[in-house]
């Protein structure tokens, strides 16, 4: 089983940053893919981005890519999501995710899930 805690969300207003942490439980095997997600207020939960905890490849949502950077420090069982140039349309719940095998952009290949950390951000 694992384990994971959001932390890093908050309040900010448009074109200023966040980092969001995730910190698991154990270590994660090298086949563990991570991946963050968020759901808006009566939206479906939507894939944001993905890493591989062994390799560090990443990939990314459209309205990820070139303002939100994926990384992780093995480490510290740890996963984070730099967060650049937010707008108001990034407001919304993130979840981090734990997939055993691999990385994935859909929730249903998700096994673990965090309590999820709000992102507001103002106009």
């Amino acid at each position: 089983q694992v384990q994971l805690v959001e932390s890093g969300g908050g309040l900010v207003q448009a074109g200023d940053s966040l980092t969001l942490s995730c910190a698991a439980s154990g270590r994660i095997a090298s086949t563990y893919g991570m991946g963050w997600f968020r759901q808006a207020p009566g939206l479906e939960r939507e894939f944001v981005a993905a890493i591989s905890w062994s390799t560090g490849n990443t990939f990314y949502a459209v309205s990820a890519k070139g303002r939100f950077t994926i990384s992780r420090d093995n480490a510290k069982n740890t996963a984070y999501l730099q967060m650049n140039s937010l707008k108001p349309e990034d407001t919304a719940a993130y979840y981090c995710a734990a997939k055993r095998y691999y990385t994935g952009s859909k929730t249903s290949e998700y096994d673990y899930w965090g309590q999820g950390t709000q992102v507001i951000v103002s106009s």
